[in-house]
């Protein structure tokens, strides 16, 4: 086993439903617990989070560990860890930004951002180590996730059993849609083999700092997260600049987590899957994408939209304009029969382009990978 020092990040915002268990799958790890350390912040939660996080440290003996002064635990369920923290933010900061503002308090080589409604297989970080200590090129490593639902973290078993995939990771095609590999498929061994791909999805990847950190843009306020998109897109945008900054990314199949991705679980394959479908009918599709509330619907096209500006070589994006118009034409249509809100946020895309541009042009220069090279992830 690589002795490797890895950090957890967890940001949570009213994550009382599931914190208990995602803290209890972290200390569940067979990875020498010497060697990982554990960062917390609260997105300023309004419900019983920080209580169920009190209460996780006193189980625990930890309670003495939140003073600020302190940064080592003696022990954890008789193993100690190499250091934990919680940071309480007094705003909502949104979950990357957050991140950013952990990355600050991280010493591990790897990170594993960490999201509230995720449960890690026992052997999660010893086998996304060795998976990545095999080559120092890889950039950012995506786990085998599969989809969980609320009701099952009432056992509080450290494996849940379902056999639903969430994602092996983000596909993108020549349309510019981009969907969660394997979404809602019943695994048959149809992903078991590692493989390189496009990029990592933004539920539990796994970083190399080093990676992380050559993705910071002066443009940008010398941050890696891009502070404009607070919300949606942000993984999508830090794993696609790092693709073309020369880092691999890869899945691992023997790296296991589970995701409740709640609303927006039967969304991720896109709508075409849906119509596709025999269970779920355009009707469904309509009432599941009300549920989303509209903010996050437009933050979604919006970001989407920003990081293929920021991202996308012109190259191919005039090779592929036939596909993206085409894609561009039914999502207008849709949104002028469906959600004619949705065209507000034109205005507010309009307002960014200028600093979108500015950042685009600092990501071109520094661009280690042709437009020709990276034509290889594009279906």
């Amino acid at each position: 086993m690589q002795n490797n020092l890895v950090t957890i990040n967890l940001v949570i915002h009213n994550g009382e439903k599931y914190i208990r268990q995602c803290l209890d799958s972290v200390l569940a790890q067979s990875y020498q617990h010497e060697f990982i350390e554990l960062n917390i912040l609260d997105n300023n939660s309004t419900d019983s989070t920080l209580e169920r996080v009190r209460l996780w440290t006193m189980d625990y003996g930890l309670e003495q560990f939140l003073k600020p002064e302190s940064e080592w635990l003696s022990s954890i369920v008789s193993k100690p860890l190499a250091g934990f923290s919680l940071i309480r933010s007094t705003k909502n900061l949104g979950m990357w930004p957050g991140q950013e503002e952990l990355l600050k308090h991280s010493r591990g080589e790897y990170v594993i951002v960490l999201s509230v409604d995720v449960i890690l297989y026992p052997d999660f970080i010893k086998n996304a180590v060795e998976a990545m200590a095999r080559d120092h090129q890889i950039g950012a490593l995506q786990a085998k996730v599969y989809k969980f639902e609320l009701s099952q973290l009432e056992t509080r078993n450290s494996k849940l059993e379902t056999n639903i995939i969430d994602t092996v990771g983000f596909q993108i095609y020549r349309s510019r849609r981009i969907i969660n590999i394997g979404h809602g498929e019943a695994d048959q061994d149809q992903y078991n083999e590692p493989k390189e791909i496009f990029a990592v999805e933004g539920a539990v990847p796994v970083f190399r700092r080093q990676a992380l950190e050559d993705c910071r843009l002066v443009s940008q306020g010398d941050k890696i997260i891009d502070p404009d998109f607070f919300w949606y897109g942000d993984d999508l945008d830090i794993a696609w600049r790092m693709r073309i900054f020369g880092w691999k990314q890869v899945y691992a199949p023997s790296v296991i987590a589970w995701h409740d991705r709640k609303t927006t679980k039967v969304l991720a394959g896109g709508w075409r899957e849906l119509f596709r479908s025999r269970n779920l009918l355009p009707k469904s599709y309509l009432s599941i994408r009300g549920s989303v509330p509209m903010f996050k619907r437009r933050l979604g096209w919006r970001n989407t939209t920003l990081t293929i500006i920021k991202n996308d070589f012109a190259s191919d994006l005039w090779c592929d304009s036939y596909y993206i118009i085409w894609r561009q034409l039914q999502i207008w249509g849709y949104f002028l029969l469906f959600e004619p809100a949705m065209f507000l946020e034109i205005f507010n895309l309009a307002k960014l382009l200028p600093r979108m541009l500015k950042r685009r042009s600092e990501i071109m220069k520094k661009s280690k990978v042709s437009a020709g090279e990276f034509r290889r992830w594009i279906s």
